[in-house]
């Protein structure tokens, strides 16, 4: 029973503490805007996902599984498939991370200087 003792601070305190898994920080998360849920997966925020630390657990263990079944496949003669890891919420996939832009020639000519006397091809 609340008696006007717990101040708001030592509340705010005692709920960021909670393990992921508790039923109050699920809520905290599910109640996150749409919005804001894709800025954060842009951003790799894993803290601000859906998923708990065990679902996460899980899915590392998945993987794990299955890296081993194709190692397995292959150490006997097979050919395994293409690994791809289990998509987690909150973590953008490698290929997202690894996009590369590539530059054009006038950019190339403004970063270095032994191309500005270069002629511009047509």
């Amino acid at each position: 029973m609340y008696r006007g003792r717990l101040s708001l601070r030592r509340l705010r305190v005692l709920i960021e503490h909670l393990p992921p898994e508790s039923a109050t920080k699920t809520a905290l998360r599910n109640a996150i805007p749409v919005e804001e849920l894709e800025r954060s997966t842009d951003a790799g925020r894993p803290d601000l996902a859906p998923w708990s630390g065990t679902e996460t657990l899980l899915a590392a263990v998945k993987d794990e599984i299955r890296l081993t079944r194709m190692v397995l496949v292959a150490a006997n003669g097979g050919k395994p498939g293409e690994f791809t890891p289990t998509p987690r919420p909150g973590i953008p996939p490698k290929s997202a991370q690894k996009s590369r832009r590539t530059m054009t020639d006038e950019q190339r000519r403004a970063l270095d200087p032994r191309l500005r006397n270069q002629p511009k091809e047509a």
